[in-house]
């Protein structure tokens, strides 16, 4: 699968600090054939100044796909960056999470036809993520756990997926309870596959939209895979103002519906109606 073309989607929302140790994050990678396509919510026109300056010496493509900020219409932009991916493959992350060396190249050595893949992250405290410079980022020290532990508190859980070699990081995905779920920050799947299930329902906000769409692609057949102790992403903080009981409440009424008739379409996706 080396030659595997893959999609990176990064999605963002006016944090072009944040934004920038992401981006400093895939110039490093060591596998080649993929393009970072940054999925923005409606961010000022900073982070496009941001975009751009990286955009002037990067290793891969580096594109940018925008619509106005008119509230929380994240599922809207992603399902626009599923559109116009250029490549097979795609690979959804956030704006926070700063990619390991290896990240793509894991994805693409475990992408394989009627599966989606389900990675995990490292969530790093406040005083650790302000820590982390483009230095840092490109001597890999960020993802080194004596180097996190001087700049602040890691959990061992954390540490351990940091630590874990190739053996063990694979053995602990074998055994791991924790299910193996589509997750934002880090999942991958068949372009077209995403297609035929009409991509993210945009009616949902913060709260799970990820989890349906894996829900939707199980109902369509595929089943998942578990990397998350393998492919590796930095989860740096932040608060997350656009929570609410509502959305939540509303997004949870909608993945009862996908349960309950196994829904594989949603009508409110890349396709309307």
């Amino acid at each position: 699968m080396q030659g595997l073309g893959i999609t990176v989607v990064v999605s963002t929302y006016n944090n072009e600090e944040w934004l920038a140790k992401v981006l400093e994050g895939y110039k490093y990678q060591t596998y080649e054939n993929f393009e970072v396509m940054v999925a923005d919510d409606g961010s000022r026109a900073s982070t496009k100044e941001l975009i751009d300056s990286f955009r002037a010496d990067y290793p891969v493509p580096l594109l940018h796909v925008w619509h106005e900020d008119e509230g929380y219409r994240r599922q809207r932009i992603l399902n626009i960056a599923i559109t116009e991916a250029n490549m097979p493959y795609i690979l959804f992350t956030d704006g926070d999470c700063i990619p390991r060396k290896d990240f793509v190249e894991t994805h693409a050595k475990f992408a394989e036809e009627g599966y989606f893949l389900s990675g995990g992250y490292c969530k790093l405290p406040m005083d650790t993520s302000k820590a982390i410079v483009p230095e840092d980022i490109a001597a890999e020290r960020c993802f080194d756990v004596k180097w996190l532990k001087q700049q602040g508190t890691l959990k061992g859980t954390q540490a351990l997926k940091l630590n874990s070699g190739p053996t063990v990081s694979s053995l602990l995905d074998f055994i791991t309870p924790t299910n193996a779920s589509f997750n934002n920050c880090n999942s991958s799947a068949w372009k077209e596959d995403l297609i035929a299930i009409n991509g993210y329902d945009e009616r949902m906000q913060y709260g799970g939209p990820d989890r349906e769409l894996g829900e939707r692609l199980e109902n369509y057949g595929l089943k998942s895979k578990q990397i998350r102790h393998q492919a590796i992403v930095l989860h740096l903080d932040h608060a997350r103002g656009y929570k609410t009981k509502e959305s939540l409440d509303r997004n949870l009424a909608i993945r009862k519906e996908v349960k309950d008739q196994k829904k594989v379409w949603t009508e409110y996706g890349i396709k309307k109606g």
